[in-house]
């Protein structure tokens, strides 16, 4: 387990959020916990069902707790994932807005369980860190038009490159 894991809150869904992510990124679930069939405080869920589930995505330990229904995801926070490459970015795009998922703006994805994403790719992260302030504002204008991000379009955009 790493040492600092993030804990994502989930209403029942935790285990089958687990595997989900496990499948879209080739992670792993690690270990499953259950809440005691005989709970002696107050709990969400009914005893004997699943309490906590630790899985991992490309290295980093998350937490998935069912702590029932008092809380939701929103975009406060979001898992960034930096793509190889754009066909990579189209993947993990498609799979995280299957089932009920939805596109944001600037490539932010919300996945069926509600929980948001962004993503992106290494080129474009790598002009982030450039020190060519106009060439990123070309760039994050032309972001701020689209959903899913298009690694060519951005890099003209930087390029200064007319679109």
């Amino acid at each position: 387990m790493s040492k600092i894991s993030p804990c994502l809150w989930f209403d029942g869904q935790a285990e089958e959020a687990a595997h989900y992510y496990a499948g879209v990124f080739g992670g792993s679930v690690d270990h499953v916990s259950y809440y005691p069939q005989e709970n002696s405080s107050p709990s969400p869920m009914a005893g004997g069902s699943v309490l906590l589930v630790e899985f991992t995505l490309f290295g980093q330990s998350y937490q998935a707790l069912n702590g029932g229904p008092q809380f939701t995801f929103d975009e406060a926070i979001s898992l960034s994932v930096e793509c190889a490459d754009q066909a990579e970015l189209d993947r993990y795009h498609d799979a995280l807005i299957a089932d009920g998922g939805s596109p944001g703006p600037c490539g932010w994805v919300k996945d069926k369980y509600g929980l948001s994403w962004q993503l992106v790719t290494k080129a474009i992260m790598a002009n982030y860190h450039s020190d060519d302030k106009v060439a990123i504002a070309r760039m994050m204008a032309v972001m701020m038009t689209m959903q899913k991000l298009d690694t060519a379009a951005m890099q003209a955009a930087f390029d200064g490159e007319a679109a």
